[in-house]
């Protein structure tokens, strides 16, 4: 299946509309978003994704994970999960603070990439 991927300039702009005032902008000096949206779709041209839902579980724990920006990483996992179902044509119910929670679980390592796709496979309608 071929799938909307995102770049590192759609995932900046989704982090910039995410932050409040006070949030630190910018990114993270040592870290590379576009190696960790590399990472992904590499993943994704030798087989390791099955779905969609793989797929937006693989981005938004890089994001949540990898700490690339100086502030809003969860807010941007999460942003960037939904825009990338919702351009693949997948739109999920997210209740608050459900949702919250998963991606701080995910961003802290008590859940999984695998528990959060069939999380979004449950929720999609």
């Amino acid at each position: 299946m071929t799938y909307v991927l995102l770049d590192a300039a759609v995932v900046e702009a989704l982090h910039d509309a995410a932050l409040n005032p006070g949030d630190l902008v910018g990114r993270a000096r040592d870290k590379s978003l576009e190696g960790a949206l590399e990472r992904v779709d590499n993943r994704l041209i030798y087989g390791m994704i099955g779905d969609v839902f793989d797929l937006a579980a693989a981005y938004a724990t890089a994001i949540a994970t990898g700490h690339y920006f100086n502030s809003g990483n969860m807010r941007t996992a999460f942003r960037t999960m939904l825009v990338f179902l919702y351009r693949n044509g997948v739109l999920i119910d997210c209740p608050m603070p459900e949702t919250g929670d998963r991606i701080i679980a995910l961003a802290q390592g008590l859940t999984g990439e695998a528990d959060m796709a069939d999380w979004l496979r449950q929720r999609a309608r």
